[in-house]
């Protein structure tokens, strides 16, 4: 496949600094990957420099939401430069975009044009524990015209952020009872814009509250948990950790994945289950749900302090617990080269010449 390397990508690279303060996606890297589809076919991407899109008004995207996304990291691992689980990434976006009647991105595509963009960019990984330079590939609907119809036309772009850990610290949940942010059926299990769009209200309400994220719970029964807004949620009880099962309404996290792996491995039980919220909230009240934590690709593992419900705060034993440092431990040592890659999980780049 052929890449176009523009000059102007190159020179925008010239110079860059990262500033000292970097947060979470708030700096984004100087180039970005774009290939587009029209009359049935892929063309070949092109790394160019990051800069706003032209797009028509009437746009497929903006009218009723055509997009897909992906999240990702590269890291310093070792003496180099690794993605994680990048395949695995092709795979969950060519099934969100099916989803939404879009073309999927053809994996060879996927993979050099994120590639390309973390090859070009390995200078701006940070070099501390947990930062990373985070990796957003995305797929839309371009054609102009307001037919509730699948476009024909569609761009895929790749840019990047580097990043620190999404949410440093202790989190606390809020139990949302009342929203529904996706269900089995719809998009639940696709990484798509919408999903995140209606948990924004929640988000809004529960940190007028104190809380830092919503606890969906599954929306055909409205009384098992299923996830964050954008995390998988974990719980241990009694020395045993336990997950939701994937349900259709859950995303199929990556990390998700990744952390029962581990903790297999490592010999924690693991029981992926359905989890009645209220047996839950009694478990943290009584101390046999000693600890929980959140996972994803963005937040790592953070642990749960505490979740809220109505007027009662349920607040867990230990955050951070002995679980989830020792999960979070070993899962960033492969990631960052300190330990054997015994999975085969971490896919090396060759670094572009300066």
């Amino acid at each position: 496949m052929t890449i176009k390397i523009q000059p102007e990508a190159i020179s925008s690279l010239r110079g860059f600094e990262l500033p000292e303060r970097l947060g979470f996606g708030t700096v984004m890297a100087p180039v970005m990957f774009r290939a587009r589809y029209q009359d049935g076919r892929w063309s070949d991407g092109e790394l160019v420099p990051y800069g706003p899109l032209a797009l028509d008004p009437a746009a497929k995207v903006l009218h009723y939401a055509q997009s897909c996304f992906e999240g990702m990291k590269a890291y310093r691992c070792g003496s180099g430069v690794g993605l994680f689980r990048p395949e695995r990434n092709a795979q969950r976006m060519a099934h969100s975009a099916r989803r939404l009647c879009m073309p999927p991105v053809p994996e060879s595509l996927f993979l050099s044009a994120v590639e390309t963009v973390v090859a070009h960019c390995a200078n701006l990984i940070p070099g501390s524990s947990g930062e990373s330079l985070y990796v957003r590939p995305f797929l839309m609907g371009t054609q102009p015209d307001l037919a509730v119809t699948a476009s024909k036309a569609y761009e895929f772009y790749v840019i990047a952020s580097p990043s620190e850990a999404y949410h440093p610290g202790n989190m606390r949940l809020w139990v949302e009872r009342e929203d529904s942010r996706a269900a089995v059926g719809g998009t639940g299990d696709a990484k798509v814009g919408g999903n995140y769009a209606a948990s924004l209200l929640s988000i809004a309400q529960l940190r007028e509250r104190g809380y830092d994220q919503s606890l969906w719970l599954n929306p055909g029964n409205r009384h098992t948990v299923d996830e964050l807004s954008g995390m998988n949620f974990f719980a241990v009880m009694d020395g045993v950790l336990h997950t939701p099962a994937l349900n259709g309404s859950i995303l199929e996290g990556i990390t998700r994945d990744s952390i029962l792996t581990l903790a297999r491995d490592l010999g924690i039980e693991v029981h992926e289950r359905e989890i009645d919220i209220d047996d839950l909230l009694a478990l943290v009240a009584s101390g046999t749900c000693s600890e929980a934590f959140a996972c994803g690709t963005a937040a790592i593992v953070s642990p749960i302090s505490e979740l809220g419900d109505s007027e009662q705060r349920y607040r867990l034993a230990q955050a951070p617990g002995p679980v989830a440092q020792q999960l979070r431990a070993a899962l960033l040592d492969i990631q960052e080269g300190r330990a054997e890659d015994r999975f085969g999980w971490m896919h090396m780049v060759q670094v572009a010449e300066a």
